[in-house]
């Protein structure tokens, strides 16, 4: 993903190499893990643009700005549309184990007619991080497209470009998808702007950055799809912080709780093996957002200074059997947990740099990436709603 960009042009599909750099992949990979709800196919989970606003992280919107800029500009370019496209849909689509689609166009249900082109952002590498997943054009060139970080492939919606993604057999599969449309009343741009005016607040106070969880069905992972059911299945969120290694504990015992929404917004402190970091975390999402910003950003902070104290105790006894307890809770099925989410060589490797300074430093890290990301969104709001249009806002600008 460090060689310049490259494009194959193929008639009605376009191949664009390296078009994303390693560290966008990796920011959109942060954001996905640590905000995404179950999805619309078994094994696949989703992150849109109106889920952040949502659950209080609309800031994690800004990273996508440029992104969809240039992906707009490439697909009117390479179609020669001589008018003005508009963004559909936007989305992190990560496909797990199991996970699979047979022969479809884009367009191939009536409330999906206005889309009319499409492109695919791949953010990891088959082979690396995940093995089957690749993706057939029926017919046409290429006939196979092997996902590599940073590649897009960009085609039309309609029946000429029909195509599968064979099944997931291990890791995770993630993706950034964009629809587009010449239809305007399908602009997601003006319904984003609309969910912002409602509910962002203009206010640079930290805790209004902070995530609040959605409902907890939308994180609720079921053997079948169809069906919410939480005797069966397990927590998205607690499962994302297990394969990496951590348990939760709650400040007050919950093991008689048998809410899961009630304790996805309780405050709690995370603990790895016998140690128990003594750093409370509004809730579970909040916690979720900065183990997974540790995972994208560790190296960063192995020659950072620590200005704070860490502060890890050991787990007394009566602590174990808390975290055990609530453990049946998240997870009806452990063994299902690792089986969709834990990709081996990735946990290894984070169990093994691990360490709990460096994990303090990300604390303050990500609340500075936070009201970073905070402010630019604050300066560009009045400019989008002027222009009824998302777009990258230039510092004389803002």
């Amino acid at each position: 993903m460090g060689d310049p960009e490259e494009a194959e042009e193929h008639g009605r599909r376009l191949i664009l190499h390296n078009f994303l750099s390693f560290q966008e992949c990796k920011e959109l990979e942060f954001i996905h893990k640590s905000n995404c709800t179950v999805g619309y196919r078994p094994h696949v989970f989703s992150t849109t643009l109106s889920h952040l606003i949502a659950t209080n992280s609309a800031h994690l919107i800004m990273p996508f700005v440029p992104i969809r800029e240039r992906l707009k500009e490439k697909v009117e370019e390479f179609f020669g549309c001589q008018y003005e496209l508009f963004v559909e849909f936007t989305g992190l689509i990560s496909w797990s184990r199991g996970s699979s689609i047979g022969w479809h166009s884009d367009d191939n249900r009536p409330y999906l007619k206005q889309r009319d082109f499409a492109a695919v952002c791949y953010l990891n590498s088959y082979g690396n991080d995940f093995k089957g997943g690749l993706f057939h054009f029926q017919d046409g060139d290429p006939a196979t497209i092997v996902p590599s970080g940073g590649d897009v492939v960009i085609y039309t919606a309609d029946s000429r470009n029909i195509h599968s993604v064979d099944e997931i057999t291990d890791g995770e599969r993630l993706t950034l998808a964009l629809w587009f449309s010449r239809d305007a009343t399908y602009d997601e741009d003006a319904k984003l702007i609309t969910l912002l005016s409602q509910n962002f607040f203009h206010d640079n106070a930290p805790e209004l950055c902070l995530p609040l969880p959605a409902s907890s069905n939308m994180y609720w992972f079921s053997p079948d799809q169809a069906s919410s059911d939480q005797q069966l299945g397990f927590d998205i969120c607690w499962a994302r912080l297990h394969v990496l290694g951590y348990d939760l504990l709650f400040d007050q015992d919950k093991s008689y709780c048998s809410n899961i929404s009630e304790l996805l917004m309780e405050p709690l402190r995370l603990t790895r093996g016998d140690e128990l970091f003594e750093h409370e975390f509004i809730n579970i999402l909040h916690a979720l957002q900065v183990v997974q910003f540790y995972c994208w950003r560790a190296p960063d902070f192995k020659s950072a200074k620590v200005e704070e104290t860490t502060t890890v105790v050991v787990l007394s006894q009566s602590q174990r059997e808390r975290f055990v307890c609530l453990k049946s809770l998240f997870a009806k099925d452990v063994c299902l947990v690792d089986s969709v989410f834990s990709n081996v060589t990735f946990v290894e490797s984070a169990q093994h740099s691990f360490n709990w300074v460096d994990f303090t430093i990300a604390i303050a890290t990500w609340e500075d990436y936070v009201r970073k990301l905070h402010r630019e969104l604050v300066m560009s709001l009045p400019h989008w709603r002027i222009q009824q249009s998302i777009f990258n806002v230039s510092l004389d600008e803002k």
